[in-house]
């Protein structure tokens, strides 16, 4: 690239957050968003104000509504669930709009979108050339959607028990896990055979409900909240558990994440940190979040990524998040705002 054209992109940039990042003039620099974080802004059920922002990777710039931004003024969608990437596409998964938003990942230009047997998506992932993307209707079907990735073609359709919720869906050793469980109750694992579609096996956690599961490192963790202790699983690529940690005297853990070697997670407002090779559960919390203006929106949304813990204070869900990003050290480093229910975060 030439380094005048590269002098552009900055002080393109730099103007667009000299004017306020809100402001919806019309772009006509295109914008690189690499090198940063990618927020996923919710929005509000039932309104299609969710939207994507962009921080770079000092904390120094940010950007809101990049999709609206950068596709002449349109809407995103109705609840953004989950961003995924592969290759040069970031893969916005729409809950309420029932559609996958397919962008270029660095300009956000809209390049395709997936609509064909999608119902109330939840989460997605990518193994063995295919899509996986789980749909969880309220009140109604509960099954996995699988696409060629290659031409987005429609594959198959898994179908899971009306009691058995679709949520959470990673891959590990070039197969599928899906939790069965949601909004703390259920302790059920499906484990896919990509080289077949079919379900493989069910794996039942033996002890608490299934809050979430990640993949990392080509095994799956689940944390999973009992009455007064919590647990980490690990399962193998082959769907066996190998290992479980007791979080004795930690309830309701959630939020996993894991960072070089390390398990972050959460309980209440505390968020807590140890090896990953550590049998005893932390003497006190790493820190400590403030209190929200109610309970559903303390943490609503929490990730590592990069050596920077982010996590997100809804607001009540009528107001833009506040965002604070901490060290790997429990030191806040920088607050700022994002859009409304910021619910995840994402090295871009």
């Amino acid at each position: 690239m030439k380094i005048t054209r590269l002098l552009q992109f900055i002080f393109a940039f730099t103007i667009l957050f000299a004017v306020s990042c809100s402001s919806d003039d019309e772009i006509t620099q295109e914008i690189y968003y690499g090198n940063g974080f990618l927020l996923a802004n919710e929005g509000n059920f039932g309104k299609p104000n969710a939207d994507v922002t962009y921080v770079s990777s000092d904390l120094s710039l940010k950007q809101d509504n990049l999709f609206s931004s950068n596709n002449g003024g349109s809407n995103l969608g109705d609840v953004l669930q989950t961003i995924v990437f592969n290759g040069e596409n970031a893969y916005l998964v729409l809950n309420n709009t029932n559609k996958i938003q397919i962008v270029n990942r660095y300009n956000f230009k809209n390049t395709g979108e997936i609509t064909n047997q999608i119902n109330q998506p939840r989460y997605m992932a990518f193994a063995n050339n295919n899509i996986y993307v789980t749909n969880d209707k309220y009140g109604g079907e509960k099954y996995v959607t699988i696409y060629k990735a290659a031409d987005l073609s429609f594959v198959k359709k898994i179908s899971f028990s009306s009691t058995d919720a679709a949520e959470r869906v990673v891959a590990a050793g070039n197969n599928i896990f899906v939790q069965n469980a949601s909004y703390g109750y259920g302790n059920k694992i499906t484990y896919i055979n990509t080289s077949t579609n079919d379900v493989q096996a069910t794996i039942n956690l033996p002890n608490g409900n299934i809050n979430k599961i990640i993949s990392d490192n080509q095994n799956v963790y689940a944390i999973a909240a009992g009455t007064s202790d919590s647990y980490i699983y690990q399962i193998s690529a082959s769907g066996s558990i190998t290992k479980t940690i007791t979080l004795t005297g930690v309830s309701n853990a959630t939020n996993l994440e894991v960072e070089k070697g390390k398990f972050y997670f959460t309980s209440g407002n505390n968020v807590y940190t140890m090896d990953m090779n550590a049998t005893a559960v932390p003497a006190s919390p790493l820190f400590t979040v403030a209190n929200s203006v109610d309970q559903y929106s303390n943490l609503y949304g929490f990730n590592v990524v990069d050596g920077k813990i982010f996590t997100s204070d809804a607001n009540g869900f009528t107001q833009d998040s506040k965002i604070s990003v901490y060290n790997t050290s429990g030191s806040l480093i920088k607050t700022f705002t994002a859009g409304k229910a910021t619910n995840g975060f994402y090295a871009n």
